[in-house]
């Protein structure tokens, strides 16, 4: 049960009361309770299409119409029970955010009534217009027809009225337009690859998954101050705004304590999230002023993939109860730090075992070094590519900036893991591998119990750093969908343990014994990977230098940067491992060039418009003013005293006449600079225009209109500043 009660939400503007459901359970009570998980497949579900279904999930065993149509109705009565009249396919198309059309549960009786009809068909696939998503070329306008295709390994799930079936999206000639499609055919690679791996130390693996536990930042501001900047409301980010007098200076804002209105939207968004099954935990303010943090428990990488996409749309839903706006840009506030989803990633077997995690005798940690040798080997001949795979143009914005990581993959170990493979690499004896676990240390503080220290530290400049039984790639952007980073990572992997077994296997066929084999092999990995693996200041300029000689991706302009994903050793590595084909590489190049136009356009348009119509009239009325003042101050006293006492009002007049034309020059600048760019036909070349001659505009027409901030009377000045959207009151 749940009890309805009324919540006083307050916010700049406005007290309102909110309905919020509190449920009298415990949260292991209403887990899922909008989830057509196992128990309820169980419960609705004939014992024989429960167990097909089971094991199309579990081993990938296709199912046929009959079975479809018999989930389909115990599908549909679940969702009926439940209040649901609707159903969609929902699917992840190019666009880094969700689909959806909705249809009722209703078909004509013959009666002249209806009756509510949901057949295995309509679960299987549906056709929404794939000329209307992003396609990079491969539907044309006039070729409209494209699949959406039901994902069984993803629990259906109901929000509002509406019963939600996790789907991919294909065209009609195959080529996959999501992300999900990729990110199920890298994940099937990897596990191939791995248990063939896993074999080298037990046979009884039968399939190893990729985990996957997001980290999602985000800001909130209030609903009024975020309707009155143009920049949020259409851009996602603040174009314009001088630094607030305090920030996040005092680091006091980090792990403290949780305002009231940001606590009760907090809880309200886990309530909801619990009852569709996603497994949040960890909820605390982040470092900047009005950004906060929430994680899960890890899950399965494709669910934990679509329960990210889902929350995100949770947040935006909710916050609005609360009279807050949800910002998932990357940078929405210069000067603070920005927001990033962390994807820790790792691998595990059926039988139980981590693959990223120390094992407790010799050969467990063989296995162990094998799989990091082999990531370290995955991540740094696809170091460019994985740059690639958590680029744009709102990324582009965090990268390098406060406590985000820099626009250069490497990989940090930690000392003990260093250690090992230094060991190994000088050593020529088949001699195994032993690694200490957590380690005690004790306080001189009586009452304080011993503390178990991690065999690794943790590193914040570190894009990819192993953090003890995982690897965290850092570098992912929060609003971006995880699937992009997670095929890259995912399908290099399996392509380095592919490899990886080819070497070892062809030194086992010569006669040498599998651990010698095995060692070989990984100590010549450990060489050869070696300029991935950084462990000191990822922020420093000598590091900058030293990734260039070691023939690291430097790269920084993103549309240059997407280059990676077309160059000969990718398109191999998806092709080999059936991810991806050339043509669908391609596309998805055009439209991540065309997207990065569209973002910098809109960005552009906005900043004149606001620059010409918000600022230019503000600030010139505020002169005016200061004008009539002299003018005033000149009829009532002698020259000199005039002189006096006007001269800081002259130099603000003429300081305000110096910016505004600058402003107007740059904005000119760059309306002449975008029209040019838009006569470029090639999607590449017209996304490296706007990159290089539009974007920079951006900065030089911010920097005089902050300096106007700084000037014009505050009561005039009609966007809310960063002092008033930065702190929740």
């Amino acid at each position: 049960m749940s009890t309805l009660r009324f919540r006083v939400v307050e916010t700049a503007f406005t007290k309102k009361a909110v309905d919020v459901a509190v449920p009298d359970e415990r949260p292991s009570e209403y887990f899922g309770k909008y989830v057509f998980n196992r128990a309820k497949m169980f419960k609705y579900l004939p014992e024989k299409t429960y167990r097909k279904l089971v094991d199309a999930i579990d081993n990938g065993t296709p199912l046929d119409r009959e079975i479809a149509d018999s989930v389909a109705e115990g599908m549909k009565k679940w969702a009926i029970e439940m209040g649901a009249t609707h159903y969609t396919h929902w699917f992840h198309p190019l666009t880094e955010g969700t689909a959806e059309k909705h249809d009722a549960f209703v078909e004509h009786d013959g009666k002249g009534g209806v009756v509510e009809e949901f057949s295995g068909k309509l679960l299987i696939q549906q056709e929404p217009d794939a000329s209307s998503f992003p396609n990079g070329g491969i539907r044309n306008t006039f070729e409209a027809r494209g699949y959406s295709a039901w994902d069984p390994s993803s629990p259906a799930f109901i929000v509002d009225d509406t019963l939600c079936i996790p789907t991919i999206f294909i065209a009609y000639t195959g080529e996959s337009l999501d992300y999900k499609a990729p990110l199920l055919k890298a994940l099937d690679s990897v596990n191939k690859a791995a248990v063939d791996v896993c074999h080298y130390f037990d046979h009884n693996v039968k399939k190893v998954f990729a985990y996957l536990g997001w980290e999602q930042e985000y800001f909130l501001v209030d609903e009024g101050l975020y309707a009155a900047r143009p920049d949020l409301l259409l851009t996602g980010r603040t174009l314009m705004g001088h630094e607030s007098s305090k920030n996040q200076q005092l680091e006091d804002h980090y792990f403290g304590a949780i305002p009231t209105r940001v606590a009760a939207f907090m809880k309200d968004l886990e309530i909801e999230s619990l009852k569709l099954g996603i497994p949040v935990k960890t909820r605390h303010n982040e470092v900047a002023p009005n950004q906060f943090e929430l994680a899960p428990i890890f899950e399965e990488c494709n669910l934990a993939n679509d329960h990210n996409l889902l929350i995100m749309a949770l947040m935006r839903k909710i916050s609005r109860r609360h009279g807050f706006r949800v910002l998932l840009h990357e940078k929405p506030f210069k000067g603070v730090n920005g927001s990033g989803k962390h994807n820790n990633w790792s691998l595990g077997t059926d039988t139980g075992v981590l693959l990223m995690a120390p094992g407790k005798t010799a050969e467990d940690n063989l296995r162990f070094v094998t799989f990091i040798v082999n990531v370290l080997m995955a991540v740094y001949r696809h170091n460019g590519l994985l740059k690639a795979s958590i680029s744009s143009a709102t990324n582009a914005h965090r990268l390098g900036a406060n406590e985000a990581p820099p626009a250069i993959i490497s990989s940090f170990l930690g000392t003990q893991l260093t250690q090992v493979l230094d060991h190994l690499e000088e050593s020529s004896n088949d001699e195994l591998i032993a690694l200490s676990g957590k380690h005690g240390m004790k306080l001189d503080i009586p009452q304080i119990p011993e503390l178990l220290i991690d065999n690794t530290d943790r590193n914040r400049t570190s894009p990819f750093a192993f953090t003890g039984n995982r690897f965290e790639f850092r570098a992912v952007g929060s609003e971006a969908n995880c699937a992009s980073a997670m095929i890259a990572l995912n399908t290099a992997v399996a392509e380095q343990l592919i490899e990886f077994k080819s070497e070892v296997d062809a030194l086992i066929a010569k006669g040498e014994p599998k651990v010698s084999a095995i060692l070989d092999v990984v100590r010549k990995y450990i060489k050869e990977s070696k300029p991935i693996h950084f462990d000191g200041n990822g922020y420093s300029e000598e590091w900058k230098a030293e990734a260039l000689k070691r023939g690291l991706d430097c790269e920084t302009s993103v549309p240059v940067i997407f280059d990676n994903y077309l160059k000969e050793e990718s398109v191999k590595m998806f092709e080999s491992t059936g991810v991806m084909t050339r043509k669908e590489l391609e596309a998805r190049n055009e439209v991540k060039w065309e997207t990065y136009t569209k973002k910098i356009q809109i960005e552009a348009r906005v900043l004149g418009d606001l620059a010409m119509n918000h600022i230019i009239p503000i600030s010139t009325k505020y002169q005016s003013e200061l004008i009539d003042n002299v003018y005033k101050i000149r009829s009532l006293f002698s020259e000199d005293k005039a002189v006096l006492l006007c001269g800081k009002d002259l130099d603000i007049i003429e300081e305000i006449g110096h910016r505004e034309l600058a402003i107007k020059e740059k904005v000119e600048e760059m309306i002449e600079a975008r029209k040019k760019a838009n006569k470029i036909a090639d999607e590449r070349e017209k996304a490296i225009a706007y990159h290089d001659t539009v974007a920079p505009k951006f900065d030089e027409i911010r920097y005089h209109i902050d300096k106007l901030e700084l000037i014009v009377d505050d009561q005039m000045w009609t966007l809310p500043k960063y002092r008033e959207l930065l702190f929740i009151r």
